[in-house]
């Protein structure tokens, strides 16, 4: 940098979030149509939000000129009543990664040290640098979290442990019976950030909500978001399940109107649609299936999946994902999370994932293979 401003020093360091490519940026670059690309890069729902959802935007637009609630008091009223909580254990934020970084402002600094599994979800590490605390990443098992050796890496430094379930980027999950004793062992006085982004694909989840809402366990707060299952990934709303003591504390941090009165509306119709959530959740098993027989055909490894995506090894990801890409295919390299040998594809509809196969075997037994 030639700027003689004083930047924070930890921005040397600080790790960069790479997320999937746009359709119209790949169309710009490569001159393709961009209604001839199909996106199975950042896990989003093929179906698109809930009809509910989208009529309550277009009503949302005429308002836009007034500043949105600033507690979103229906749209909690309503996921408290759903989860059976008090508003009072609910933090909404710009995403469940704001949420996250709240957490950062509220327990990190110099000194303190977050525990992760490696192949974790990108933003923990990037939170944890830009707060200048130090990123304990324990080796994984199998792909997943090996839950007990995380928890022997617990120190009286320790402030934060993550754990993603499903795990992002892998689509691994934790036994139900293993996750119940990590979390029962952690140390009060630690916290643990359980992220369930990809929560509601799961048949039969181990819901900690009960356990929250009794007070049992104030050292715990689940992340959850409207932009997987329920399609709203482009308002950008999440949210943090967790003691109110905790949730009061982030609120002080928060910033006013992080909310847009459009998400609001969003969020809120699309809790009523759930004729859509099942419809996502039926289309996805049948991806998941259908994706794992080919790979099996196709005598490639990949990790069986639990969530909105999977992971197969394909050689120099890097190389497919570009090929792919010229194909009007766009999927996830997986060099970022240290599998270079691997891309991540998001399950899309039927016709987009026959379409996935087919541009993937062509790359793959092509002159370059």
């Amino acid at each position: 940098m030639n700027s003689a401003l004083p930047f924070n020093p930890a921005l040397n360091s600080l790790p960069v979030y790479h997320p999937g490519r746009p359709i119209e940026e790949v169309a710009r670059e490569l001159g393709l149509d961009p209604n001839g690309i199909i996106k199975l890069a950042s896990n989003e729902n093929p179906l698109g939000p809930s009809r509910l959802a989208v009529a309550a935007m277009r009503k949302a637009v005429t308002q836009v000129h007034l500043y949105p609630d600033g507690n979103a008091f229906y749209l909690k009223q309503a996921l408290a009543a759903k989860l059976r909580v008090s508003p009072a254990n609910l933090i909404l934020g710009n995403g469940s990664n704001e949420v996250i970084e709240l957490l950062g402002h509220a327990l990190l600094g110099p000194g303190a040290e977050v525990v992760v599994s490696q192949y974790c979800f990108a933003v923990y590490p990037i939170v944890t640098a830009l707060f200048g605390a130090k990123l304990v990443v324990v080796p994984a098992r199998n792909y997943a979290h090996d839950l007990d050796a995380m928890l022997a890496a617990i120190t009286p430094h320790t402030r934060i442990v993550f754990v993603a379930n499903p795990n992002n980027p892998t689509g691994t999950v934790a036994p139900p019976e293993a996750l119940a004793r990590f979390v029962n062992a952690v140390p009060p006085n630690v916290l643990i950030a359980l992220d369930e982004a990809y929560f509601e694909f799961l048949d039969n989840p181990l819901d900690f909500v009960p356990d929250i809402q009794s007070g049992q366990k104030t050292n715990l707060i689940l992340l959850r978001t409207f932009s997987k299952i329920y399609g709203l990934a482009g308002t950008r709303i999440g949210y943090g399940i967790g003691d109110p003591d905790l949730i009061a504390a982030l609120e002080k941090i928060r910033q006013p109107f992080n909310i847009n009165s459009i998400a609001q509306a969003a969020a809120l119709a699309a809790l009523e649609d759930t004729k859509h959530v099942t419809k996502t959740r039926k289309i996805n098993a049948r991806g998941l299936k259908f994706y794992a027989k080919a790979f099996k055909q196709m005598k490639l490894e990949f990790i069986p999946s639990s969530a909105n995506f999977i992971l197969v090894k394909v050689g120099d990801g890097q190389r497919v994902f570009t090929e792919l890409q010229k194909q009007g295919v766009i999927v996830r390299p997986m060099g970022g999370y240290q599998l270079p040998e691997w891309i991540r594809i998001s399950i899309g509809t039927p016709r987009e994932n026959e379409r996935c196969v087919a541009a993937l075997k062509a790359v793959l037994e092509g002159p370059a293979a």
